[in-house]
């Protein structure tokens, strides 16, 4: 076998995992945020200053926020189930220390500061835990893109072939919820005069780079002859065209539609597909080709996982602006946020159950027809990592409270209630202090340029898979090189944030 063939085959035929893997999996990444969060505070209450070095801040991101990512789906996944528990006991402890060492004078007994976090306001017009998601999940896609050819990641993480839930399987759902969340419909204002169809040219002209960037790795997968996964897509077809026709179809139907009806149209989409699926040969044919032989002849037979997919993924687009326009709803409070983690929970456990039940009555989950059951998988598990987020600010929240003047980057920030400017426990937090740290935050940075930072990682995953032997690379060999990968394409991220630079034009 050739190099190419013996690539494909090392990503081909696999089952993926289980879901309380995967559930285990999405903890780590709010757990590492919590960490970093806790140990900006603790820095703060030992120096009264945040960390000014920007140096020493992307170090600190790095090794907490992706490093842990980077050991746990390679040589840490055999414990991957003890790896949230190692993550929250490190992260009780730094909790313990600062409540212990407070200022003798800031210290209030428990309840009180309970009862004070609880009525504390937060700034209505920035939540972080939606930044957070649709950074995490570019960079968890993107390590995964590259450590998929490595042997020290688990084939069990990696894309099933026909039926199961690979991690990765979750990453190409999880991607169309984020850019769902933030979608001009979500942002755009409910009670505005503009017509319905205005934004629809906009749209049109918003997605050009997504069908450019598909041209490209279409063009340049074929004429270095790199090494390609045929079932996932299809011949021609490719993620960036199904993020580019999910965006512009959605759009079409939501100038219709109105947008607080958008979930009706999703379970409808959903429906509707899966009974076509089971009633017809449609399933036989995505799976099996025209004439049941795994045949490529025409441009339909050739991408049908592709095309026909994005009915799937356009009930997953639709139903996460529904979530999108709900998380967007005026919260003022701590205890509104409370409220809605009690809603997203609700909604989580009611989708699991969905989820099963669909199992049962329809077929397995499958991201390659993305029938009903993935559908719901996807949005149950981004729901699950959007209420862990949610959170873990809270948390963050509730600590800064015990430390008056701390701050945090990519947290919530306590502002003054609408009705009082002075009141006791729910003082301002200054702005410029806010706005300092948040020049020293990766989060921030790759927020800024997220197209580009998962551009950048397709591009070093092509010269990384042209240059090294994945399939046989030791260990420690490939430890370094995703760190490497990885820390070079947040190090570009960090110094265009720096300077201010944001590479969107269009």
């Amino acid at each position: 076998m050739s190099q190419k063939q013996l690539k494909e085959a090392f990503i081909s035929n696999l089952n993926g995992t289980t879901l309380l893997e995967i559930s285990a999996g999405l903890s780590l990444a709010p757990l590492c945020l919590l960490c970093r969060g806790l140990l900006l505070i603790l820095y703060y209450l030992h120096h009264g200053k945040p960390v000014s070095s920007r140096k020493y801040s992307l170090l600190l991101d790095f090794l907490v926020l992706v490093s842990p990512l980077l050991f746990s789906c390679t040589v840490l996944s055999p414990i991957i189930f003890f790896m949230p528990v190692i993550l929250a006991a490190f992260c009780a402890g730094i909790f313990s220390k600062i409540y212990s060492q407070r200022k003798r004078e800031a210290r209030e007994p428990f309840g009180q500061i309970v009862k004070e976090f609880q009525k504390t306001y937060l700034d209505p017009e920035y939540i972080p835990a939606i930044t957070v998601f649709r950074v995490y999940v570019n960079v968890l896609t993107s390590i995964s893109i590259l450590a998929v050819d490595f042997p020290q990641y688990p084939r069990r993480y990696a894309k099933a072939e026909t039926y199961g839930t690979g991690v990765m399987d979750f990453g190409v759902g999880a991607f169309i919820f984020g850019n769902a969340l933030v979608c001009p419909e979500v942002r755009q204002k409910p009670y505005t005069t503009q017509p319905r169809f205005s934004s629809l040219a906009r749209q049109v002209f918003s997605v050009w780079p997504l069908i450019s960037l598909g041209v490209g790795r279409l063009l340049s997968v074929k004429s270095i002859e790199y090494h390609e996964h045929t079932s996932e897509y299809g011949v021609h077809w490719n993620f960036f065209f199904t993020l580019a026709f999910v965006r512009l179809a959605a759009s079409l139907l939501l100038a219709v539609v109105p947008r607080h009806k958008a979930w009706l149209v999703a379970l409808a989409l959903a429906v509707l597909y899966q009974l076509l699926l089971s009633t017809t040969s449609l399933k036989v044919f995505i799976l099996h080709g025209s004439d049941g032989r795994d045949s490529r002849l025409g441009f339909l037979d050739a991408n049908r996982e592709g095309l026909l997919s994005l009915l799937g993924y356009l009930a997953i687009y639709l139903a996460s602006v529904q979530v999108g326009l709900w998380l967007l709803q005026r919260r003022a409070s701590v205890r509104g946020w409370l409220e809605a983690l009690r809603g997203l929970a609700l909604a989580v456990l009611v989708l699991f159950v969905l989820l099963q039940l669909c199992q049962a009555c329809t077929e397995p989950v499958s991201r390659r027809v993305a029938n009903l059951p993935f559908c719901t998988w996807v949005l149950a598990h981004c729901l699950l990592l959007l209420s862990f987020f949610v959170l873990t600010d809270l948390a963050l929240v509730f600590t800064k409270l015990l430390v008056k003047g701390s701050s945090v980057p990519c947290c919530w920030k306590a502002v003054q209630p609408p009705d009082s400017s002075k009141k006791h426990g729910k003082e301002a937090v200054p702005v410029g202090r806010e706005d300092k740290l948040s020049q020293l935050c990766l989060i921030s940075a790759i927020n800024k340029n997220q197209l580009l930072f998962f551009l950048l990682a397709n591009v070093m995953t092509g010269a990384v898979n042209i240059l090294i032997d994945t399939i046989h690379s030791k260990a420690a060999f490939t430890l370094c090189i995703l760190h490497l990968y990885m820390f070079l394409n947040c190090l570009i991220m960090y110094m265009l944030h720096a300077r201010n630079i944001v590479l969107k034009f269009w």
